[in-house]
């Protein structure tokens, strides 16, 4: 799979079912040679361009399920930002599989 079919990719939290956006990025460990997140841009920007905010780290371990059109992310809601009561804030579970 290329980094481009990931960035076609919606990413869904199964937790909410909220739309998080579509993959702008990977983080690797080029060392072990694996995905270690994926990125996620912040709903403030567009095309990564513009806007504020940071972007959404997404830890390899939290995802569920890589589909056709989707990935599937389990993240916890932790809270609202108070200056913005659209976005939230995601707390990452440590129990997660990891590869």
């Amino acid at each position: 799979m290329k980094i481009s079919d990931f960035q076609t990719k919606d990413v869904i939290n199964i937790i909410d079912g909220k739309r998080l956006g579509q993959i702008s990025d990977l983080e690797l460990d080029l060392r072990q040679g694996r995905i270690e997140a994926i990125v996620v841009p912040s709903y403030g920007k567009f095309m990564g361009l513009f806007g504020g905010g940071s972007d959404l780290i997404i830890p390899w371990r939290n995802i569920v399920k890589i589909g056709s059109d989707v990935v599937l992310v389990k993240m916890e809601e932790l809270r609202r930002t108070p200056d913005d009561p659209e976005s939230v804030e995601y707390l990452e579970r440590p129990d997660r599989r990891s590869f």
